[in-house]
C-alpha cells in the first residue's frame, strides 16, 4: 500500500469521511453529519454496522426501533439546528430500507437535511435474487431502494468502491446547500460495503462546507423596494425560511421599521414573538381573522421564505384584492417565482436586511397599521376565551389543554404534526421563542411527534421539549419512547385521547362524509362504527414502554400535571381525556379545497356540493 493512501473497506471509508464533514455560516462552525441511527440487519450489519463499531469515537451511534422513525428523529435534530447540522440513518435490505421513504418524503417537502444509507443488493448479482431483493424482469438494476428516488433530492447506488468518492462529495454538497437541500439517499449494495480499497489519504481531510448567505440582486431589490413603496397594504408572509436563516431579527428590524405586519405559515409561525404588535398569527385556512383579513384587502404580499402551500393560500381564495401583487424574497428561485411573483432570490436575512436599508424613509399608511392592530387585539380576546375554562375541575377542551400548556411553559419547544392540534395551534399558540413552535406541516405526517422530540432534545439538551399527539398519532408510531427512556432524554408526551380522527372527521362531515370510519368505537348493529368507546388505555401503553404517566381528569390536575412534568428529569407522559362536546378553537376563516362529490343521492353530499361550487368559484389565478 502506498504512502499516501489506507486501505479500508467501502462503509469504513464512508463513516471515516462523515465523521471530518463541517458546516460554517456566520464564522460559527457544526458537525455536518453529528451521529448515526440504525437498525441492523443482514444488508448492513457487516457493512455499515461494523464500520461504526471501528469508529465509535467519531460517530455517535443512536439505536432506533422504527426506520421511519429514525428519519424523524433526524429531521427534528436537524430543524432544530437551522439545517447547519444533520443524522445519518442505515437500513438493511427489503423492508427496513422502504421504511425510509414517508419519511425522505418529510425531510425533502420541508428542505431539511437528512442523509440515508439503506442496504442493497449484492452488486455482484452473485447470490441472485437473495433474501428481500426486488426481482424486476427487465431491469436488472433496480431495488426497492429506487423508491427513495423521487423523494431524494440526490440519490446514488454505489456499485463500485472508486464511486463513493464523487458521490460523497456530491452528498455532502447537496446536505449542506440551503437551495437544494433535503433527504440525500447513498444505497449501499451489501458486498461494496465489505469490500476493500485503498483510499487517498485526502478523501479523510477535514472539508468545511460554506452555507452561504447569497445577497439580492441589484435590480430585484431594486424592483422589490419601489413595489413595497407604491403598496397602501402590504402584508409579509413568513415561512420556514425565515427560521432557518436564522432572519428573525431581520424581519423585526424591517416590520419596526416599516410598520408592515406580518402573518406566518405553520413553518414560519414564532417569526415575531406573539406579543410583537405588528405579528398578526397565523395565515391561510388554519389562520387568525385579522390574518385572514388583511390577506383578503392586500395589495402586496412579500412572502419571506414560503412555499405557499394551499393551506397558506386557502386554496387560491385567499388573496382577494383585485390589484394584488406579489414579491417573494427566497433562496430557491423554483419558490420565488410561484404566484407571479417579482422575484428576489436570495438569504432572508442578507435579503430583509437589504430591504430595511432602502426603505428607511418609509412606513406604511397609519390607518392600515392602526386597522391590524385593532383586528390583533380582537383576536387576542377570542384565544383568551379559548385557553380559559369556567370550571377549573370541568373535563378540558383541546383549546383548554393548550391555554394550562402556555401557563407552563417558558421557551420550551412544543412539536406538532398532524390531527386537528396544527389548526388550533396555528390559531391559538403565543409563540414566544424562534424555535418554540415545531409543527411539520409539508407532510403533515402522523408519527412525526415523538421522534422529532428525541432528535430536538439531542438537539437542544436542557430544553424542556413537549410532543403533542391525539389518540390517532400515537397509535401509528409509539415506540421510540423506548429510545427517549434508552437515552435517558426527558421529551414530554401530552397524549390526548379524543377517541379518534378529530380532525379528519370534522373534515369528512364537512364534506358529506358523514364522519364515516374516522371513531374509534365499536361496531354497532348496523354496521357502522358507532358504538361505544373502544376500551384502549393509551396512558398504560406508554407506561409500559418506560415513561412516567400522570392522568389528569380535569383542567386543575391538567395545569398541576404538565408542571410536574416540566420538572422532571425522566421521559414523562400527561395523559387527558377530553371534552369533545365542549368549546372549540374559532372556526376556519379561510377555505380549503377537498374536492366533494360532484353527484350522490346522500342529502349530506348534496348539501356540501352546493357549499363546495359556492366556495371554488372565488379562486383565482395570480397572473
Amino acid at each position: 500500500m502506498m504512502s499516501n493512501t489506507r486501505r479500508l473497506t467501502v462503509a469504513q471509508a464512508l463513516v471515516r469521511f462523515l465523521s471530518a464533514q463541517y458546516t460554517e455560516r456566520d464564522g460559527v462552525r457544526h458537525r455536518l453529519i453529528a451521529g448515526t441511527w440504525g437498525i441492523f440487519g443482514h444488508g448492513n450489519v457487516a457493512g455499515i454496522g461494523q464500520a461504526l463499531v471501528e469508529y465509535a469515537d467519531d460517530m455517535p451511534y443512536h439505536q432506533g426501533r422504527n426506520e421511519q422513525s429514525m428519519v424523524h428523529a433526524a429531521v427534528g435534530y436537524a430543524r432544530q439546528l437551522n439545517r447547519l447540522s444533520a443524522q445519518a440513518v442505515t437500513t438493511s435490505i427489503g423492508p427496513g430500507a422502504t421504511n425510509l421513504v414517508t419519511g425522505a418524503a418529510l425531510a425533502t417537502i420541508n428542505r431539511l437535511p437528512v442523509l440515508l444509507l439503506p442496504g442493497d443488493y449484492f452488486a455482484s448479482h452473485a447470490p441472485d435474487p437473495l433474501l428481500q431483493q426486488l426481482e424486476h424482469p427487465t431491469e436488472a438494476d433496480v431495488s426497492v431502494n429506487d423508491t427513495l428516488r423521487p423523494v431524494s433530492r440526490y440519490f446514488d447506488r454505489i456499485t463500485r468502491p472508486e464511486a463513493l468518492i464523487p458521490s460523497a462529495l456530491n452528498a455532502m454538497r447537496v446536505l449542506a446547500d440551503p437551495a437544494e437541500t433535503g433527504a440525500v439517499t447513498l444505497a449501499l449494495p451489501q458486498d461494496v460495503q465489505a469490500e476493500a480499497y485503498d483510499w487517498p489519504e485526502e478523501f479523510f481531510a477535514e472539508r468545511v462546507w460554506h452555507v452561504r448567505r447569497p445577497a439580492p440582486d441589484p435590480y430585484e431589490l431594486a424592483e422589490a423596494v419601489a413595489a413595497i413603496r407604491a403598496a397602501e397594504r402590504p402584508l409579509i408572509v413568513a415561512g420556514g425560511g425565515v427560521h432557518h436563516s436564522e432572519a428573525e431579527d431581520a424581519l423585526k428590524a424591517l416590520v419596526e421599521a416599516t410598520g408592515i405586519p406580518v402573518a406566518s405559515t405553520q413553518a414560519g409561525k414564532g417569526s415575531l414573538r406573539h406579543d410583537h404588535p405588528a405579528d398578526l398569527g397565523g395565515i391561510g385556512h388554519t389562520g387568525t381573522a385579522v390574518s385572514d383579513g388583511i390577506a383578503r384587502t392586500a395589495d402586496l404580499v412579500i412572502g419571506v421564505g414560503t412555499r405557499y402551500t394551499d393551506f397558506t393560500t386557502a386554496s387560491g381564495t385567499l388573496f382577494q384584492n383585485p390589484d394584488v401583487r406579489f414579491v417573494n424574497l427566497n433562496i430557491t428561485a423554483f419558490d420565488a417565482h410561484k404566484l407571479s411573483a417579482r422575484t428576489l432570490v436570495c438569504d432572508a436575512r442578507a435579503g430583509l436586511t437589504a430591504l430595511t436599508e432602502a426603505l428607511a424613509d418609509h412606513r406604511v399608511n397609519p390607518v392600515h397599521e392602526a386597522a391590524y392592530r385593532e383586528g390583533r387585539e380582537r383576536w387576542e380576546q377570542l384565544v383568551d376565551a379559548a385557553y380559559t375554562a369556567a370550571d377549573e375541575n370541568a373535563v378540558p377542551t383541546q383549546t383548554q389543554v393548550l391555554g394550562a400548556l402556555d401557563a407552563v411553559v417558558g421557551d420550551d419547544v412544543v412539536i406538532n404534526a398532524a390531527g386537528s392540534l396544527p389548526g388550533d395551534l396555528h390559531k391559538l399558540w403565543r409563540a414566544r421563542s424562534p424555535r418554540q413552535y415545531h409543527l411539520e406541516y409539508g407532510y403533515s405526517c402522523m408519527g412525526y411527534e415523538i421522534p422529532a422530540a428525541i432528535g430536538v432534545q439531542q438537539a437542544a439538551p436542557g430544553t424542556p421539549v413537549w410532543s403533542l399527539v391525539g389518540d390517532g398519532t400515537y397509535l401509528m408510531t409509539p415506540t421510540e419512547i423506548v429510545t427517549a427512556v434508552q437515552e435517558g432524554l426527558p421529551v414530554n408526551l401530552v397524549l390526548i385521547q379524543n377517541h379518534g380522527y378529530a380532525s379528519i372527521g370534522g373534515l369528512s362531515e364537512s364534506v358529506g362524509g358523514e364522519r364515516f370510519g374516522t371513531a374509534y368505537r365499536y361496531r354497532a348493529a348496523d354496521g357502522t362504527f358507532s358504538g361505544a368507546p373502544l376500551p384502549v388505555d393509551l396512558a398504560a401503553n406508554a407506561g409500559s414502554l418506560g415513561m412516567d404517566v400522570l392522568r389528569a381528569k380535569t383542567v386543575r390536575e391538567l395545569r398541576e400535571a404538565l408542571a410536574a412534568a416540566r420538572a422532571s428529569d425522566r421521559p414523562t407522559c400527561v395523559y387527558v381525556e377530553t371534552d369533545t362536546a365542549g368549546p372549540a378553537a374559532p372556526p376556519a376563516e379561510a377555505w380549503w379545497d377537498v374536492p366533494v362529490a360532484e353527484t350522490a343521492t346522500r342529502e349530506a353530499a348534496v348539501r356540501a356540493r352546493e357549499e363546495y361550487d359556492r366556495q371554488v368559484a372565488d379562486r383565482r389565478h395570480h397572473l
